[in-house]
């Protein structure tokens, strides 16, 4: 039909390579390899696609490695908010801004309360319990707290997930051992928009914790906020940092900034705008095209989504959110919402699928049997 751009080439400025991984009819059909060789100039190519061809190349990729229609869905715990030593812009947690946003310090929550919250969460649909700590690191005291946290909820049949701070090798190894599935650690931006963002640590510190985390066998779940004032340039630099790891994150949480007055980046944004959610949508679908086998997330700001911008993420590969009616210390959309909002969209909830514990091979020297005993009981 005269005028309308037919997908299956390049736009007439674009330079990108013509083959299946741009042909929508061929995703369809063909089975492709994941891969995370994209340039960061046909990252940004990507990003200048018309939004529904761009969307349409999404939700061809995200078929090839995805069931159809069906969501994964985590939920979030503090369990141990406010007082942060970091200076993160964007966060009511950080002791740093607490004298603006008045948030109330909380200490690390009692184990009962955690579990029961994981049974609630379990009952009501969610396959992943993600328990996070305003903290810039574990100490060694908190280790064995956050050991007996990961075996108990396991131990319901729930994946496993937490985001702590930066983690050294040695805690990497424990966390490991105890059977996480996932540790979060989100870059947030670029690594040239990272100094607006926070002073209080470095990006190669950000990734010295992912190295760490992936060296140990944990899945790495790592994503990003946009809408902090950055351009779309410092967007494209993000996911060309997620492609140059060996391997990308099998979770990618992709943020909309939920601005927070008394917070610097918060204010900053109230005054001068925010961010189009059409443009987050676009982020979501170059991050399903690039990272075609990671788990995108809707995280923060999807309570501001109407049920079309939602179904147009859905649409745009992601396949993963939280539940329930609060974030970390944000709200959330509630949970009835949701409900309805998956049944008009016909969309299933995933199971879960906790990583199996680590076995260690135990030989009897009397009797010559061979066992194995599970290192996270």
């Amino acid at each position: 039909m005269a005028g309308l751009l037919s997908i299956t080439e390049p736009t007439p400025t674009s330079t990108l390579p013509k083959g299946k991984y741009f042909n929508p009819e061929a995703l369809a059909t063909e089975a492709i390899e994941p891969v995370n060789n994209y340039s960061r100039e046909q990252v940004a190519q990507l990003f200048e696609l018309p939004l529904l061809d761009l969307l349409s190349q999404a939700q061809a990729i995200h078929r090839q490695h995805f069931i159809a229609n069906e969501v994964q869905i985590s939920t979030l715990l503090s369990i141990k908010t406010g007082n942060c030593p970091e200076d993160c812009g964007y966060c009511s947690q950080s002791g740093h801004h607490r004298d603006k946003t008045k948030l109330q310090a909380e200490k690390r929550l009692e184990i009962d309360k955690v579990i029961a919250a994981a049974k609630r969460a379990k009952a009501t649909g969610s396959s992943r319990f993600c328990m996070g700590a305003a903290w810039k690191h574990p100490s060694a005291k908190d280790m064995p707290y956050v050991v007996e946290l990961i075996k108990e909820v396991k131990g319901l049949g729930l994946e496993t997930c937490m985001t702590l701070g930066m983690l050294n090798p040695e805690q990497a190894g424990q966390l490991a051992d105890a059977g996480l599935d996932y540790y979060n650690h989100n870059l947030d931006t670029s690594r040239s928009y990272y100094e607006q963002v926070v002073s209080t640590r470095s990006y190669d510190d950000r990734l010295d914790t992912l190295n760490n985390v992936r060296d140990s066998g944990i899945n790495v779940c790592s994503g990003n906020i946009v809408g902090m004032g950055e351009s779309r340039d410092d967007r494209v630099d993000w996911l060309y940092e997620l492609l140059k790891m060996p391997k990308a994150p099998e979770s990618i949480p992709v943020n909309l900034l939920v601005p927070i007055a008394g917070t610097p980046i918060g204010d900053k944004v109230l005054a001068e705008g925010e961010l189009s959610v059409l443009e987050w949508i676009r982020t979501i679908a170059v991050t399903r095209i690039c990272c075609p086998t990671s788990y995108v997330r809707l995280s923060a700001g999807r309570e501001s989504l109407s049920d079309a911008e939602q179904a147009l993420a859905f649409m745009a590969g992601a396949n993963s959110f939280f539940y329930g009616d609060k974030l970390l210390t944000t709200g959330n959309a509630s949970q009835a919402n949701d409900d309805r909002l998956l049944r008009e969209l016909g969309l299933t909830k995933q199971f879960a699928a906790p990583k199996a514990a680590k076995l260690l091979p135990v030989l009897d020297a009397m009797s010559g049997h061979k066992s194995q005993v599970a290192l996270s009981n």
